[in-house]
């Protein structure tokens, strides 16, 4: 059974993503910061259903907190890897950057882009050893065409994307894909203030997706019949692009 590892798992796309990839027959760790009781939820939902998992706490802000918690899994798991990383853990704080504090890009930067540099690296190292490994970053409409209000989200998301281009060229001979998904407006905590009345009009689909769309995307991406899709940034965003 593969282990997989998704951030920012407790709930929005990151709850949708952990119970598909349980109901796949992933081992699940599902990933909180500070609300353990959120994905302790999920787990709860995992094992009704069947599937298997467990959680793990750590602060993607924090590296020291990212290696010890990692570290210790491995311990405890010492003839086993984690071999699918969905990197989903974010945070916006949105404003006009003329009045934009550095605290909030900062924060955005460090725990958006920088979480996804600490986790993918410590992870990275096994599945090179092990020859096989999906890395699947959770980015945004917003990394791609850029969004008023959003100049610190849209650039660690843009950066995401970059990095994830460049990181599929050095391990794709390691039999490991390096993708990202670049959601639109989905039915989360994130958008629930946004007028869906109003936005579903510019959107093609004339609706907002759900995070079950995102999550089978996922799934498959996490899969073997995937195996020769790497480097891309798939969007799934009802045909909103411009």
């Amino acid at each position: 059974m593969k282990n997989a590892l998704v951030t920012g798992g407790s709930g929005g796309i990151g709850k949708a993503v952990c119970l598909q990839l349980a109901r796949s027959g992933f081992n699940v760790l599902v990933h909180y910061n500070s609300n353990k009781k959120s994905a302790d939820e999920v787990l709860s939902l995992i094992d009704s259903e069947g599937g298997k998992g467990e959680t793990i706490g750590f602060d993607v802000l924090n590296k020291k907190s990212i290696d010890s918690a990692l570290e210790n899994w491995k311990v405890n798991n010492s003839d086993n890897h984690i071999s699918v990383l969905i990197n989903n853990a974010g945070i916006s704080r949105d404003n006009l950057m003329v009045w934009m504090e550095e605290s909030e890009w900062n924060s955005v930067i460090d725990t958006n882009l920088n979480g996804f540099f600490h986790v993918t690296r410590f992870l990275l190292k096994d599945m090179i050893i092990n020859k096989w490994g999906r890395i699947i970053n959770i980015v945004s409409l917003s990394g791609i065409k850029g969004l008023p209000g959003q100049t610190n989200y849209s650039a660690a998301k843009a950066g995401i994307i970059g990095a994830t281009k460049a990181l599929a060229q050095e391990v794709g001979k390691k039999k490991i894909t390096v993708n990202a998904i670049a959601p639109g407006y989905i039915k989360t905590e994130m958008i629930k203030n946004l007028d869906e009345k109003q936005l579903k009009n510019i959107i093609p689909v004339n609706r907002f997706g759900n995070a079950d769309e995102v999550a089978h995307l996922v799934d498959f991406l996490a899969g073997d019949n995937s195996s020769y899709i790497t480097g891309e940034v798939i969007n799934i965003n009802g045909g909103l692009y411009t």
